[in-house]
This record gives structure tokens, C-alpha cells and sequence, in this order.
């Protein structure tokens, strides 16, 4: 098969309305290397590079309560910083770049997928608000 590995999709793929911050960037543990109490933060296991995760709420309408929240992990050498918040919204949209999706079969036995991105940034274009532009702090290489 050619397909080996994380799959390349666009952030309009994954997030077609969007989708906003709705937590902090935090490490992802690596829970085989933390032991004893010892927190080890995950390595992408491609590119070597450490992996932290941000919870965002997709704005896709159509999605139940339950689906809207997902971590997007994000590859990069130090900690990501998320887009400045736009005033008068309650939520910080956010966009990423270099996303990959990976397949797998979680606990419940249904398919699920893990995102992945290379950098986050505030939205290039934003219908709700034309305040929103890129901030420049692309922190993740």
C-alpha cells in the first residue's frame, strides 16, 4: 500500500468551519519513559520532535456536544503559543498548518483519529471578524 504512515490533509479538511482554542498547550507524557513519578514529555515517534497538545472545539454545526471537542498535537522543539484572543469573542480562533491525520481503533473499538500539525496560528481570513489576521508568531517549525 502507498499510503505508510500519518496522512497529509489540509486544516479545510479537517476543520471546514474552523475551530477554536478551549484550553492551554500543555506536554503530551510519554507514558512508557515516565515512571516512579518521573514525567518524560512524548517524542513523535517520525520526526523525533517533542509533542504538546491543545484542546480546540470544532465549529462545524452539525456535530453533536460530544464531537466537538478534540486535541490537536502539535510537533515542534519548545512550547507553542496560542493566537492572541479577538475581542468580543468568548473563544480564540486558531488554525494550524502541516496537518497529518493518523487512523487507529480506540478503547471502544470504533475508528478514531489522531491530528497532528507543525504550527498554529491565528486565522489567515476569519468570516465572524476581520480583526483576526496572522500574528506573525509561527512557534512551531
Amino acid at each position: 500500500m502507498a499510503i505508510q504512515g500519518p496522512i497529509p490533509v489540509t486544516f479545510g479538511q479537517v476543520f471546514p468551519h474552523g475551530c477554536y482554542t478551549v484550553g492551554e498547550v500543555e506536554p503530551v507524557k510519554d507514558f512508557e519513559a515516565s515512571t516512579n513519578g518521573r514525567f518524560v514529555q512524548a517524542r513523535d515517534k517520525q520526526t523525533g520532535e517533542l509533542v504538546w497538545q491543545i484542546p480546540v472545539m470544532d465549529a462545524d454545526p452539525s456535530l453533536k456536544a460530544a464531537q466537538k471537542t478534540v486535541a490537536v498535537k502539535i510537533l515542534a522543539p519548545v512550547q507553542p503559543v496560542p493566537p492572541a484572543p479577538v475581542a468580543g469573542l468568548p473563544f480564540t480562533p486558531v488554525e494550524f498548518d502541516g496537518l497529518t491525520v493518523t487512523p487507529y481503533v480506540n478503547g471502544a473499538g470504533r475508528l478514531a483519529y489522531s491530528i497532528k500539525a507543525r504550527q498554529m496560528l491565528a486565522p489567515r481570513t476569519n468570516t465572524t471578524t476581520n480583526t483576526a489576521k496572522s500574528n506573525g508568531k509561527e512557534v512551531a517549525a
